[in-house]
């Protein structure tokens, strides 16, 4: 099912339906702010990604949006055409004494298949590229040890060809996109591809009482 098309119809009843979408939330308010980091990575479509990292414990919010491309302030329908040269990706804010960076990138070679190039599935350009960005050489190289690590446990059939790129902007993705799945489950292209990743996601990362309260 091609994401793009079933992506239009829903926002023409989203467009007539005149409500908007919940903004993410900040789900452990009792966190301290100030020791949040950030990650910021792609693993094609977005909506997947970002309902999941915000079931976590340990992670304060996720955030859909672009990055990685030329194209100042760009839109969703300029990302679709791949002539931007960024990638859908989420923005992770994190408390690292409540969850990982190994856990985290754990979870991100969970939900999407490293070993294919530029698409997920049936979603297919640039935009849905496996990638990973890194702001030192420190992180870089923390990623590429995720990485390594994750494509020897053979999780995955054949050679990761994860990006590691290094990180300039991120741009926030339209406010309709945020918590998108948890808004329209029954979206077709929900239904049929996110709904059955997230529902994957909970059983296995459930089980490791990796998820808050109520998502398990």
């Amino acid at each position: 099912m091609n994401k793009i098309l079933v992506f239009l119809m829903s926002l023409i009843l989203y467009s007539c339906s005149g409500q908007e979408a919940k903004k993410p939330l900040n789900k452990t308010q009792q966190m301290d702010k100030q020791n949040l980091s950030y990650i910021t990575f792609g693993g094609g479509c977005f909506w997947c990604v970002e309902s999941c990292f915000n079931m976590l414990k340990g992670v304060d919010v996720a955030v859909s949006g672009y990055s990685g491309g030329h194209k100042e302030n760009p839109t969703y329908e300029e990302v679709c055409t791949g002539e931007t040269g960024h990638a859908e990706v989420v923005q992770i804010a994190y408390d690292p004494k409540i969850i990982s960076y190994e856990q985290l990138m754990d979870v991100f070679f969970f939900l999407h298949d490293p070993t294919q190039l530029n698409r997920q599935g049936n979603d297919i350009g640039t935009q849905y590229r496996s990638v990973i960005f890194y702001k030192d050489e420190k992180e870089r190289q923390n990623a590429e040890k995720a990485l390594k690590a994750s494509e020897a446990t053979g999780r995955w059939h054949g050679e990761y060809v994860t990006e590691l790129a290094k990180f300039e902007k991120f741009w926030p993705a339209e406010q309709y996109h945020q918590g998108y799945y948890n808004e329209n489950p029954t979206q077709p292209y929900c239904s049929a591809v996110v709904g059955p990743k997230i529902a994957k996601f909970k059983k296995h990362y459930g089980e490791l009482g990796m998820l808050e309260t109520g998502n398990e």
